[in-house]
């Protein structure tokens, strides 16, 4: 058991039912994806359209500019910037400390200790981390090494994602004990369209067995 709340962000997000399922059970953050090359891909004109009542909404960025960010959040109504890319600090500061989350890649520190030293780098002008699987980019579907964030000082609210889904939930959180966690592939039933049934019970999880 867990003797604390686990946020809960599900990325990917393309339609409206999806969204109306994680206000239903009752998700913190819900995620739109603004990148061509992915199957989750999105337009300000959509993600705008799409009501998520309560939720603090994200969009994921990869490659645009500063300027094209900002205009997106404005008319898409995000909240956050979930800098995808290799975004420095100046990119972090000129967005704003409140609006960004900032993803890094486990895998390609050879220390946590190193990890830990960017994450004290970025510090000052985020306002969450994620920790995403593989070397770059998202979405795999795959797993991380859990055992290596085991012990991850608090610089930050940060979030884990990859695969995570009903059958590796519980394996991910007491492994590393993370803030937060992001769902995308491993709660969907084909690429942008989100499983009820699995949703339903990640969530059950969350509530019951791992915090309750």
């Amino acid at each position: 058991m867990l003797d604390k709340e686990i946020f809960v962000k599900v990325c990917g997000i393309t339609n409206q039912k999806d969204a109306d399922l994680c206000v239903q059970y009752d998700a913190d953050l819900i995620g739109f994806i603004f990148h061509e090359k992915s199957p989750r891909n999105m337009t300000v004109e959509k993600v705008r359209a799409i009501e998520t009542d309560g939720l603090m909404r994200t969009g994921v960025f990869v490659d645009q500019s500063v300027d094209e960010i900002k205009h997106i959040m404005q008319h898409a109504r995000l909240n956050l910037a979930q800098l995808h890319g290799d975004q420095d600090l100046e990119f972090c500061k000129a967005l704003g400390k409140t609006r960004v989350m900032k993803v890094f890649w486990p895998e390609r520190y050879a220390t946590r200790e190193a990890l830990e030293e960017d994450m004290e780098r970025f510090a000052p002008y985020s306002r969450f981390y994620l920790f995403d699987a593989g070397s770059k980019g998202g979405g795999h579907g795959v797993q991380q090494d859990w055992s290596f964030l085991a012990g991850t000082r608090g610089i930050k609210t940060w979030f884990i994602a990859g695969g995570l889904g009903p059958d590796t939930l519980k394996q991910a959180i007491m492994g590393c004990n993370p803030c937060g966690i992001d769902l995308n592939s491993g709660v969907e039933s084909a690429p942008g369209v989100k499983s009820e049934e699995k949703l339903k019970a990640v969530f059950n999880m969350i509530h019951t067995s791992l915090v309750g």
